[in-house]
């Protein structure tokens, strides 16, 4: 979620940024993985977007692979981008479905459509009802995090693993470091903020960038515009931007420790230990809360976002929880 204090930029006008915001078939697919697999680029992953026509609106997502379907839920205010390099790795071993919020990325709703976690979520179950996914393991990153929860008690039947990387949980949701990019929201002013970053590219990796990464560099000017431009493209987009942030409070998650208790989902997390947004007590909590804990690792150098710096992390926990 957008998250860290927005620093002004140069001299006149309040810019800051979003400090808030990872002999066969087998020994084929290992031989595969040893040469390594770079990043999809922007252009690749553009011309692999499909839209899903459902109740809600038009629903941007991209399809990678086969077999059982793995569903990556990404962070505020980035889309599913974000998951580039974890698809990339993962295809081989699983149907990889990464959808963009709506309100976020190339997804097209109409104004009245509600934007909050509970929405969401809805809208992840009719995804997953018009691609004829019975149920799917989950990668999931910040509001994606807290999301995944959700669908865990409303939908367990749907959820067969959970792989939760620093997020949302009931008593961190949203985090304090939330609070000025809900402000500049709700004043109407976080689009014009967010849509500095498509002219210089030095500003948003050094505010945005170094809040969120460990080496701001990864925020390249192509990214930027992946994740921006679809955001401020209209007046619509622009209300929705401010609106999905406004729909973090109330806290989304709040008296669902309960449920989790009683799930029966397999879960493991992975915390990136430099992170300064949510709390790493929070790794804690999700790892007594679910009974089927797999465990906690931490990457230290990770901040909010370090599933795009670190997709063979990803890729190689993933991998561990599901067996493959």
């Amino acid at each position: 979620m957008q998250r860290r204090q927005f620093l002004k930029a140069s001299g006149a006008t309040a810019l800051g940024v979003l400090g808030l915001y990872v002999a066969g078939a087998g020994t084929m697919r290992s031989a595969w993985a040893a040469l390594g697999t770079p990043d999809l680029t922007a252009a690749e992953y553009k011309a692999s977007r499909r839209y899903a026509a459902l109740s809600m609106g038009k629903i941007a997502y991209i399809e990678r692979g086969h077999g059982p379907a793995a569903i990556f839920l990404h962070g505020i205010p980035l889309n599913s981008f974000q998951w580039r390099g974890a698809i990339a790795r993962l295809s081989p071993y699983r149907r990889c479905v990464a959808p963009d919020w709506m309100g976020l990325g190339y997804t097209e709703v109409p104004a009245a459509q509600p934007l909050d976690a509970h929405a969401q979520m809805a809208m992840i179950v009719a995804l997953m009802d018009s691609l004829h996914i019975d149920k799917a393991d989950f990668v999931a990153s910040d509001s994606g995090t807290g999301i995944a929860q959700l669908l865990a008690v409303n939908h367990p039947q749907r959820v067969r693993s959970l792989l939760l990387t620093n997020g949302d949980v009931e008593g961190d949701s949203p985090p304090a470091g939330a609070q000025p990019a809900i402000e500049l929201a709700r004043a109407g002013k976080l689009a014009d903020a967010t849509e500095a970053w498509l002219g210089d590219t030095a500003m948003a990796q050094a505010t945005f960038g170094k809040a969120v990464y460990h080496n701001p560099s990864v925020l390249t000017s192509e990214h930027i515009a992946y994740y921006v431009s679809p955001v401020v493209s209209s007046e619509l987009r622009r209300k929705q931007y401010h609106d999905i942030h406004l729909a973090m409070e109330p806290n989304p998650l709040a008296g669902i420790e309960s449920k989790l208790k009683q799930s029966h989902v397999p879960m493991r997390v992975l915390w990136g230990g430099e992170d300064t947004v949510f709390a790493q007590t929070d790794a804690e909590y999700l790892d007594r809360t679910f009974p089927q804990s797999k465990g906690v690792r931490r990457l230290a150098e990770g901040k909010l976002f370090f599933q795009e710096e670190y997709p063979d992390v990803i890729a190689e926990e993933a991998r561990k929880l599901w067996g493959v």
